[in-house]
């Protein structure tokens, strides 16, 4: 209704204001110099704060503590606090804080304490209580108060507390009656009461978590003063009103809400609006638990909120009467209230439809026209209200001649139309009525004398409202319902509206009080007076003494709407007996909602009262009034298009959902906007889906009129364990399912949502959104709003028509939305949609709905209606589905004589089944299968013998044969593990997963393990693990040390993932809460664990994986169109997918945004993976575990640094190990290495490291020379006192047969360092390199018969043992000091081991050879090279045993792929502990963490041109995987390298980290002296830009080493968001900055490069190339790479020599290539380069620098190695990208000095040159170069 107009005013009226204003205007100042005096204020322009140690003087100290601010109860509520007023009241006086917080407060004199003890009674008990000597506050103070409490149920308590010596006011309330029951037993809480002073506690029993606690402030009970105050567990509260709320949660922090009804505007000052609702709810944590309480008390009240957190109440009148109520969830607890106060109506069907109305059509003619025009519109449309305007003279129950005539006809027309007509009726009662002009209601009702009286009760008091001066039914009077009832009556004969809206019932009065005023008694002027709008009681209302049937209206005032309610559902039994009609009401109390609807009051057009509406209707919810909305569009104001619109989309789906208006603002119907309107269309089709969905909306209705449930539901009510959803308030749920996102402020097209932790559809497409707890940026144009659908829901739909009536009869269907489980389950109500009492009648439909295994239940739990529509379901869509097929309907178990169609969209997975016709109200089931895309078929005979139809189903597989490529014939349709026990904690989250009994449990390989358990860990934010193994038998674990939290340190707010375990089929489910990417979800079929064969298959979120290995792949990013993979360590030379020598069960995954992470299946069994296009992953190993470990980034390079951060960061080499390293297997004696060490040396070319391969030894024996190399020794230290540096070959295979003494042998029989075999046996003997003695080798023969004739045995240690790593650090240290010979002593500085997969060249052993046939060629044999000859091809027995470090024994099947790991950290140590230095370990076999010891190489490759891109990725994978240390065999291993095809290798291999020309015995040389000048020459050249570059890279394997960071990186690492760098790998980066793109093809003299969008720099030049996201075609002669630099970044480098012994004596330089805004960074560390971790013992350099503003700077992190004394000389500095204009002056700021140095600047190229090489400079003295142009 229309806010009210200014009255006209009288002449005395007028002169009575004047007065009034000019008493305020003199009263005021007075009250401010009060304050002033009180506040001891000495300036009177100045607000002085009391003095904050001013302390309390009245009360001593023992009852005045010093009380934490928050705990503070204010005891001067009522006026500005002074601390005169504070001692008068014998409180606390303490003014600190803010002046929220309260000066004053209570001291420990106030209050109760017990007297005597705790009497039991049958219901509870009762307690005495006698008040403390303390001041009065308010006067009349009650001395003694009994405490009555009752155990009603065993949720809910009840305690009141009552005046002993007389009966107070009570509220006479229509649903609760007193208790008449016994205790309730068991309870849920427990109640404890204190003496000395009073308190009362309740505790819940299951934590003994206290919920209530009065002892934190005192008790107070005065005739009109009574406060209660209560410690909370938790700030989540929730309810309290009516006020408007901005949120949903309230604001604990210091915070007053007045609680009185009022009919006034409302806004956002927090005023009190039209009802009195004392309930609130607080949920105490994310376990759900959750509590309410509901004070019954109607007097005028306010509530005060504090951060404690705590609530006070303070009320006028009654008594204290409580009831706490006890849930597990939100919804438990307002169940609980509303079982108390009555449960809401169930509505109308009709009720449910859209609303329109208006104050003031003006004429019924106005009203017939916006009817019309919504109707031509096919608006949905069941309700027109009318207001007021419709009233002759604004007089219920008349309607005007005039301006409505032809109403009664008008009606008629509506029902013609199948359409409802709602009228208003206010309580005020015109009293002008005269013999003339009789007024009959107005006569009828004084003649029952049913009116509202004055204060004696003897005459009606008379106020003025609309009609002018009126009377006001008491409805407390039982004749007054009587009457009411019987003008309804009478006017329904008249005109024959549906429902009633009852208005004005706060209630309300134009005149404050009544028309004569009100007395100045204590009820009008109570001592306190709480903080309602306008301070006085009876403003805009009655006097607060008249009197009514239920009390004196000081007690019952809000009651007024509640009893106009009750009174209200009466007479609609009258006028409509066997029909619910509709009711109302704008105010209302606990139980209002027991009759009547409610709308939140007279808002305003505005995008505020947009927003508050939610929150209100949230709050209307929880006090049992589930029929609520807000006037659509706004009441006052003109509206906009842009807010009606959004506010139609919105208010569509309000429970009431009502458009109206108000007097003389423009129309705001849909179709008043116009009939193309965006506005009407999107109204039309909001409309036409809540239509869609009110059977679903009717549901809700009955379990809110049946159970307590809400209807429009906060989302913390469903997600109570997520603490992101405890305040939303501007978005909301229907019930559990659907979830309504709308946009709230102008000229949004987007809104910040929160989706929770459920799988959600999109209503409107059923695709699957991606979200998933987290919150999300929801693109909502001008159209839309955000509906989702939550996966687990059965939502009954009906076609949809633009009434009810029309509506009711049309098709049902359902939209089953799939949780992750693959399961739903939902109901439908069903009546007549009007009968009244229909559920306490028993006369509707209850079915239930439930889809598990592809087969919807449809049940029904009662039948006792037939609808007369003969309605059947004819449609169902099903979202989240494969495709169903063979759907099968049966009808009482029978299969119907039905075809259905399935219509399904592959993309959006929504399936949409037509042509059934299930006959509502009677049981059915519809089964179907699921059509498995061929992109979707998991592999169930992956096995070496080939799949068959007859070995497929006897898997109980289904089989299908395919034209595609890759696609198996036979695969997976039934999932074999059921998944239970699910538990989730802060931690983690574990569950049993379970073998489903079936006849094809064990038709999968070997023996399944029936029982299983998961366990996930939250290690970290940004890490997890999960772990599935068998818990009632110790399976094999990997024992590689991992660096992992031993309790995990992660929160739940700063995980960046969720997981979700769910069934039909198992599977997990990872997703990064930003994004909502579910980047890990193994819920496909095959999960198979068995005891020799386990396999896990996941879905993956993009095509874009990297990684697995070791295995030669000819592109970085893994081709996932059916491929298959195996790892298992081998001695195989890389070749298409043969597995090689290292693995790595590790992947970094892209997701389509560009967020990264990883994947680390740890496990060293031999297994395999295949990737298909779904796209999916199929891991399947035989043996050990599965032990995930994700990372997840979210960029590439963070991947990395976490992986290593796990594993283990790669191992810090020695500075010379980065200079250029030459080998060959195949020399012939020590002087052919000498005389290509001269050559090296004359031709100049930088060279650092010299190898020699198994040539050195005695016939190839370790630790052993040749005679061959007698004189190595010697070169070896002629080498070194040059500055070269040696490193030896070691294989692990150590020959038995020697005839002659072989220490190492003898020696390792001694300490027990070989392989045996299992159960006491013997040593495994295998063959490898080593001849027997004295034996002469016919090379002519073949291979095979070589090893037979020639080949010793070998023994193969154990690298586990510790005694093996003893025995294997001594015969190192002989070998390199050689004690019995030291002249035969090889100083080596690093080791290269080789053959450690481990090779052999017999299959497992010597004959006779292996023993366990079931071992070495298990059920299932991976993909693997040689796969029939099973895994023992070319290495051990697999029942071979091992010994742990502590003891444990494992088989070689488990461990052989640990061999190389396991013997490289023994020889890492063992390199350093024998030459004191750092040093370097090259290993050929790896797995994760080998580069915490060791580098590798790509083994033994060929001299081909497609090796050089194949050594790219290798080497970028090996990066992921955290080995640095990596590079390819320059030239090639095998085969004669071609020219042009070397001297291209070694051009890429100058920028390899591990640089290394070698190749194999009997091929040519291909080293650069053994070519000619021209190789010589090109080599020197690139080698020099090799040595130059070293400080830098150096420095990038120091932050490999310290952070994790790559040093060969991927483009895409850098440049992420730039997709074609997912797919560049002919190019790689070194750290950041350096970017390398060699020629890789024959005769090309141009290469095609990418360039990210950055700014680069030919590194040659300087000069910018001006290339910016794009590919670009450089000139590539013979003689160049092309390499450049990226803008933003400094790159250090040092001027190159013969080796870096000598280079790092050179001047250091920079390069400082400036980007787009003039800036640039680098870093530098440096250190002796060979040291035992400097950087642990804090020994180096460390600094970063950077350029800006024409300046670069340096800035020292860390320094103690370079000093004066050891300087290290800064000589050159060169800047790029400096400009066009002049450089006129540069300068260098060293220690405290400026230096002018000489400079040359290029304006072409843009490069200024600065030279301070004279200058003596060292870098740790360095500040600062500035440059200046001549502008």
């Amino acid at each position: 209704m229309a806010r009210r107009k200014w009255k006209d005013f009288t002449t005395l009226e007028l002169m009575l204001s004047v007065l009034l204003l000019m008493v305020f205007i003199i009263t005021i100042p007075l009250f401010v110099l009060s304050a002033q005096d009180s506040l001891e204020s000495k300036d009177p322009g100045t607000v002085v704060t009391p003095d904050p140690g001013t302390a309390s003087t009245t009360p001593n100290s023992a009852v005045c503590p010093v009380v934490d601010e928050a705990e503070r109860i204010n005891c001067i509520p009522d006026q500005p606090p002074t601390k005169a007023t504070c001692d008068q009241r014998g409180c606390c006086w303490r003014p600190q804080g803010t002046i929220n917080v309260p000066w004053c407060y209570y001291s420990r004199s106030h209050g109760y304490q017990g007297q005597g003890d705790v009497v039991k009674t049958n219901a509870g008990f009762t307690a005495q209580l006698k008040r403390l000597p303390s001041p009065s506050l308010f006067g009349n103070d009650v001395n003694n108060v009994l405490l009555t409490a009752e155990y009603q149920t065993s949720n809910r308590f009840h305690f009141k507390l009552t005046d002993q010596s007389k009966d107070r006011y009570e509220v006479p309330h229509e649903h609760v009656q007193p208790f008449k029951g016994d205790a309730a037993s068991p309870l849920t809480y427990e109640v404890e009461v204190s003496k000395q002073p009073f308190s009362i506690k309740v505790i819940r029993t299951s934590n003994n978590r206290v919920l209530l606690d009065s002892g934190f402030g005192p008790l107070l009970f005065a005739d009109q003063f009574l406060q209660f105050s209560t410690r909370l567990p938790s700030a989540n509260v929730y309810g309290l009103g009516e006020q408007v709320h901005q949120q949903y949660r309230h604001d604990m922090n210091w915070k007053t809400w007045p609680i009185f009804a009022r009919d006034t505007t409302p806004n956002g000052d927090g005023t009190n609006l039209y009802g009195a609702q004392t309930f609130f709810l607080c949920l105490e944590d994310a376990s759900g638990l959750s509590f309410g309480v509901f004070l019954m008390n109607s007097n005028a009240m306010e509530v005060a909120l504090q951060p404690t957190p705590a609530i006070t109440y303070r009320t006028i009148g009654g008594i204290l009467d409580f009831y706490v109520f006890l849930g597990n969830t939100p919804e438990q607890v307002v169940q609980e209230y509303l079982e108390l106060i009555g449960r809401p109506a169930l509505p109308s069907y009709w009720a449910l439809g859209f609303h329109l109305s208006r104050y003031d059509y003006g004429t019924l003619e106005s009203m017939r026209e916006v009817v019309q025009r919504n109707r031509v519109a096919r608006l949905p449309y069941d309700v027109q209200h009318a207001d007021i305007d419709y009233m002759h003279e604004r007089k219920d129950f008349t309607y005007d001649p005039v301006n409505y005539k032809g109403f009664p006809e008008f009606v008629k027309e509506l029902h013609n139309n199948s359409q409802k007509l709602v009228i208003i009726v206010d309580p005020a009662i015109s009293n002008n009525s005269s013999p003339s002009n009789p007024y009959g209601p107005y006569d009828r009702g004084s003649g029952a004398k049913i009116w509202v009286n004055a204060s004696y009760g003897l005459t009606p008091l008379i106020g003025e409202v609309w009609p002018g001066k009126t009377v006001f039914p008491d409805y407390t009077n039982p004749s007054c319902a009587v009457w009411w009832a019987k003008e309804f009556e009478l006017f329904h004969n008249k005109i024959e509206f549906d429902g009633i809206w009852i208005d004005m019932n706060e209630v309300s009065n134009f005149v404050d009080g009544s028309i004569s005023g009100c007395s100045t008694s204590h009820l009008n002027y109570p001592p306190f007076v709480p903080r309602i709008l306008d301070g006085y009681l009876f403003s805009k209302s009655l006097c607060m003494d008249a009197v009514q049937h239920w009390g004196k209206q000081y007690d019952v005032h809000n009651l007024y709407g509640y009893s106009m309610a009750i009174a209200t559902a009466e007479a609609v039994k009258t006028v409509f007996p066997n029909k619910r009609s509709f009711i109302l009401t704008r105010s209302t109390f606990a139980g209002s909602g027991k009759f009547a609807a409610h709308w939140l009051g007279d808002n305003a057009a505005t995008w505020n009262d947009l927003r508050w509406s939610i929150p209100g209707m949230l709050e209307f919810n929880l006090f049992g009034i589930p029929m609520v909305g807000a006037d659509i569009c706004g009441f006052a104001l003109d509206t906009s298009e842009e807010l009606c619109r959004r506010w139609m989309q919105l208010g569509a789906f309000y429970p009431f959902s009502r458009n109206h208006n108000g007097q003389g603002y423009k129309a705001q119907d849909p179709a008043s906007f116009g009939a193309d309107s965006l506005l009407l269309n999107s109204s039309r089709h909001y409309l036409n889906i809540r239509y869609t969905l009110l059977p679903y909306l009717y549901t809700l209705f009955y379990r809110a009129h049946s159970r307590g449930d809400t209807v429009a539901r906060p989302l913390m009510h469903e997600f109570y364990g997520d603490s992101s959803t405890w305040d939303v308030h501007q978005q909301f749920l229907w019930g559990p399912g659907l979830l309504i996102t709308p946009v709230l402020d102008e000229g949004a097209e987007k809104v910040m949502a929160y989706i929770p932790d459920a799988v959600w559809y999109d209503y409107e497409t059923g695709a699957r959104a991606r979200w998933r707890k987290q919150r999300v940026e929801m693109g909502l144009p001008a159209d839309k709003i955000g509906l989702h659908l939550r996966g687990g829901h059965i939502f009954p739909t009906q076609q949809p028509a633009t009434t009810t009536v029309a509506s009711r009869r049309n098709p049902l269907g359902l939209i089953i939305a799939l949780d992750e489980n693959k399961e739903a389950k939902g109901e439908l109500f069903w009546d007549d949609g009007e009968t009244k009492d229909t559920v306490a009648n028993q006369v509707y439909l209850l079915c239930e709905f439930s889809v598990t295994q592809n087969r919807l239940d449809v049940k029904i739990l009662q039948s006792t209606y037939k609808d007369p529509n003969n309605l059947v379901f004819k449609e169902i869509k099903i979202l989240g589905t494969q495709e169903p097929t063979n759907v099968i309907v049966k009808h009482n178990g029978i299969p119907s004589q039905t075809s259905p169609n399935v219509t399904y969209d592959s993309n959006l997975q929504v399936a949409l089944i037509t042509e059934i016709d299930l006959i509502l109200g009677e049981a059915y089931t519809v089964e179907w299968d699921l059509k498995i895309r061929d992109e979707e078929k998991i592999d169930c005979f992956p096995d070496e013998s080939g799949a068959s139809a007859a070995n497929c189903t006897a898997r109980g597989c289904a089989w299908e044969a395919s034209s595609s490529p890759g696609v198996p014939f036979c695969y997976f349709v039934n999932d074999l593990y059921s998944v239970s026990d699910i538990q989730y904690d802060s931690h983690g989250a574990t569950a049993t997963i379970s073998l489903k009994p079936s006849v094809y449990a064990s038709a999968l390989p070997s023996v399944p393990v029936t029982s299983l358990r998961l366990r996930v860990t939250y290690h970290k934010n940004d890490m997890l693990q999960f772990k599935i193994y068998d818990p009632n038998n110790n399976r094999y674990e990997v024992p590689v040390p991992l660096n992992i939290p031993r309790v995990p340190s992660s929160t739940s707010e700063s995980q960046l993932y969720d997981v979700l375990i769910k069934k039909n089929p198992f599977g997990i489910e990872i997703r990064r809460k930003s994004t909502g990417t579910v980047i890990w979800d193994s819920q496909l079929l095959g999960f198979t664990f068995n005891d020799m064969f386990i396999r896990i298959s996941t879905r993956l979120p993009s095509q874009y994986l990297y990684g697995f290995g070791e295995t030669e792949h000819t592109a970085f990013r893994r081709d996932l169109n059916w491929h298959t993979w195996g790892m298992f360590s081998r001695d195989q030379p890389p070749g298409y997918k043969k597995n090689s020598y290292g693995v790595h069960p590790y992947y970094m995954a892209l997701e389509e945004d560009g967020s990264a992470h990883g994947v680390l299946l740890l496990n060293s069994n031999a297994m395999d993976v295949t990737f298909q296009p779904l796209p999916a992953l199929t891991y399947r190993t035989i043996g050990g575990i599965l032990d995930f470990y994700v990372f997840l980034g979210p960029t590439p390079e963070l991947v990395t640094q976490q992986y290593t951060e796990m594993i283990g960061r790669p191992v810090m080499v020695p500075y010379w190990s980065l200079g250029f390293q030459l080998c060959r297997y195949g020399y012939q004696n020590d002087s052919e290495i000498a005389s290509l060490y001269d050559e090296m040396v004359a031709a100049q070319i930088p060279y650092d490291v010299q190898y020699s391969d198994i040539d050195y030894m005695e016939r190839q024996l370790d630790f052993t020379l040749s005679p061959k190399f007698a004189g190595f020794p010697a070169l070896i230290t002629r080498m070194k006192a040059n500055g070269m540096r040696v490193i030896l070959i070691l294989d692990p295979a150590i020959s038995g047969n020697e005839t002659q003494p072989y220490p190492a042998f003898i020696r390792g029989v001694e300490d027990d360092v070989f392989i045996k075999a299992p159960n006491g046996g013997g040593i495994v003997w295998g063959k490898v390199w080593p001849d027997f003695p004295d034996v002469v080798i016919n090379a002519s023969l073949d291979w095979d018969s070589q090893v037979e004739l020639y080949r010793a045995y070998v023994a193969f240690p154990d690298f586990f043992r510790n005694s093996t790593t003893t025995w294997w650090k001594r015969e190192l240290q002989e070998l390199y000091t050689n004690p019995q010979n030291p002249e035969r002593s090889l100083k080596f500085d690093g080791m290269w081991i080789d053959m450690n997969e481990p090779a052999s060249f017999v299959n497992g052993a010597v004959p006779p050879g292996c023993r366990d046939a079931t071992m070495n060629h298990p059920p299932y044999m991976p993909h693997l090279e040689s796969r029939d000859k099973g895994l023992s091809s070319k290495t051990l027995c697999m029942e071979s045993e091992q010994v742990l470090p502590d003891g444990s024994r494992v088989r070689h099947y488990d461990v052989h792929s640990l061999y190389g790991w396991a013997q490289t950290r023994p020889t890492y140590e063992a390199v350093q502990e024998v030459t004191g230095q750092r040093g370097i370990v090259i290993t050929r076999s790896t797995f994760p963490s080998s580069g915490r010891w060791g580098g590798h190489w790509l083994g033994d490759n060929t001299a081909a041109w497609d090796q050089l891109k194949k050594s790219i990725i290798g080497m970028m994978e090996f990066s992921l995987f955290g080995i640095s240390y990596t590079g390819a065999d320059i030239c090639g291993f095998f085969q004669d390298a071609e020219y042009e095809m070397c001297v291209r290798w070694m051009q890429l291999g100058a920028f390899y980290p591990f640089s290394r020309n070698h190749n194999t015995i009997g091929t040519r040389r291909q080293d650069p002296v053994s070519w000619n000048v021209t190789f010589e020459d090109i080599s020197r050249s690139v080698l020099q830009t090799r040595y130059t570059l070293l400080p830098y890279l150096y420095t990038l394997m120091h932050l490999a080493h310290t952070e994790g960071s790559t040093v060969v990186r991927p483009l895409l690492h850098e440049f992420v968001s730039d997709r074609v760098t997912w797919n560049v790998d002919s190019q790689f980066l070194l750290g950041p900055a350096f970017l390398v793109s060699p020629v890789l093809e024959p005769n090309a003299r141009n290469v095609t490069a990418y360039f990210p969008r950055a700014r680069w720099y030919d590194y040659y030049t300087g000069v910018d190339i001006g290339a910016r996201a794009e590919w670009k075609s450089l000139p590539a002669p013979l003689d160049h790479i092309n390499l450049h630099v990226r803008g933003g970044y400094i790159l250090p480098w040092q001027e190159p020599a013969q080796n870096t012994h000598l280079s790092r004596q050179k001047f250091i330089g920079f390069k400082v290539a400036l980007d787009d805004e003039g800036a640039a960074k680098g870093w530098l560390f440096w250190d002796d380069g060979q040291s035992i971790d400097t950087y642990g013992k804090g020994l180096y350099y460390l600094a970063n620098f950077s350029a800006s503003q024409n300046m670069m700077q340096s800035h020292i992190v860390f320094n103690k190695y370079i000093t004066d004394a050891n300087p290290l000389k800064l000589g050159y500095v060169e800047i790029w990208g400096v400009g066009s204009v002049s450089i006129s002056s540069v300068s260098i700021s060293v220690s405290g000095m400026v230096i002018t140095p000489t400079f040359t600047y290029n304006p072409a190229t843009q490069v200024l040159s600065i030279d301070v090489t004279g200058r003596d400079i060292s870098l740790h003295n360095f500040i600062s170069l500035t440059w200046r142009s001549t502008l």
